[in-house]
């Protein structure tokens, strides 16, 4: 196997572990909450330290890889994240559960940015479109599969297979890092450059974030995939209410998966042709009326919750895949490294804030009216919510657009 290859597969496999983790640890929300006793809020906090985690290795992880090289930064990520796995399989408490998918996300965080810059380095710019395509693959299917397999293992086993799962495919990584990856270079005196080199990085992103376009797409970003998760988490609790077993709540994510590789198609195929308005507008209205009808599923079938997150499927998907081809069409090649790390950051806080906005807001309905009507409201505000963006898209100016993505 050639080594681009190599890297590539080592990339992914660490890219599939932080999507398990984003996907799948949501299904057990409801057997977690019985067995350690655990408030809508403290639910929330489950995947908002995971998140934070995330969050907060990113903005360090160049400077980490420079002081410790890829490979050793990597094998260390994926030995504290399996540890972190195990602690969280075992937790006793909703307090240690989440202290420990803290730990967890700051283990795994480094796997994406540092794994991905290899990954890209190593392969030609011809052949990046074939490894954006399998990224994407990987994109769609674990979200799809990892809910429906967590679901099966809460019913067969408990709660904790769900983390406990994450071993075998973690040290199967770690295995392949260690015999795969090149040795690092000698460490390179970076210390005294630190200072220098945050100050340098602060400025270019904050010249980079007057880019009207790369605004727009944040804030798109920022709110329609946020605000899906956060609908997703309190969506599984009222399905749960409903009688839905975690197996058919996890099937759901299938016919989400399907929509969403057609919004990407979709994206793909029109947004040179049609620009970013038209797509964004479309996909935020058909995102938001997907949520605002959850509240008329009912317990008699599982037919109506699988159109809606195929709805909702489709709408986020076209409205993300827009977005990040929006995001960089201004941005000069000298400046895209930092615009790629601008908009991870604004990434990983969309699925931070997204999900602690919509539980908090559920849990404060409860407190205030009854559950059924928590839920009701819960889900018309995801839907207003989804709309946010409405009015940055709808002052773009598409023939500036157009004009820049002609050859």
């Amino acid at each position: 196997m050639a080594y681009r290859n190599k890297v590539a597969l080592v990339y992914l496999l660490g890219f599939a572990l932080d999507l398990v983790n984003m996907f799948a640890a949501s299904i057990a929300y409801p057997d977690i909450s019985q067995q350690l006793h655990a408030s809508v809020t403290q639910l929330a906090w489950i995947g908002n330290a995971y998140m934070l985690g995330l969050i907060l290795v990113i903005v360090p992880s160049v400077w980490l890889t420079q002081l410790f090289g890829e490979k050793r930064l990597i094998v260390l990520s994926l030995t504290l994240f399996s540890v972190a796995s195990l602690c969280v399989a075992q937790a006793t408490s909703i307090e240690a559960l989440i202290g420990y998918r803290l730990l967890q996300g700051l283990g795994g965080g480094l796997l994406i940015p540092v794994g991905q810059a290899m990954a890209y380095r190593h392969f030609p710019i011809r052949d990046r479109a074939r490894l954006t395509s399998v990224i994407l693959l990987v994109a769609l299917l674990v979200p799809a599969l990892s809910p429906a397999l967590g679901g099966w293992m809460i019913e067969a086993l408990t709660w904790r297979w769900v983390f406990y799962a994450n071993l075998p495919l973690t040290l199967l990584t770690l295995l392949l890092a260690v015999c795969w990856l090149q040795p690092d270079p000698p460490a390179q005196p970076v210390l005294p450059m630190t200072y220098r080199r945050i100050r340098a990085g602060a400025a270019n992103m904050g010249r980079l974030f007057k880019s009207p376009l790369l605004q727009v797409a944040m804030l798109t970003y920022l709110f329609i995939p946020g605000i899906f998760i956060g609908t997703q988490l309190v969506s599984i609790l009222y399905l749960h209410q409903l009688g839905f077993s975690a197996t058919q709540t996890g099937m759901l994510m299938l016919p989400w998966a399907l929509a969403s590789a057609l919004g990407i198609t979709l994206s793909r195929y029109q947004f040179n042709r049609l620009g970013p308005k038209p797509l964004l507008l479309l996909g935020m209205s058909v995102q938001a009326a997907g949520i605002a009808l959850l509240p008329q599923i009912d317990s008699s079938s599982i037919g109506l919750p699988m159109a809606l997150y195929a709805v909702m499927g489709f709408g986020g998907s076209l409205c993300s895949s827009s977005a990040q081809n929006t995001a960089f069409i201004d941005i000069a090649p000298e400046h895209m490294g930092h615009a790629s790390a601008l908009w991870n950051l604004n990434r990983q806080l969309s699925f931070l804030l997204g999900p602690a906005l919509m539980m908090a807001l559920f849990g404060t309905l409860t407190a205030i009216t009854s559950t059924s009507h928590a839920f009701a409201l819960c889900f018309a505000i995801g839907g207003a919510l989804t709309l946010v963006p409405l009015v940055p898209v709808l002052r773009l100016d598409t023939s500036r657009v157009l004009a820049l993505l002609a050859p």
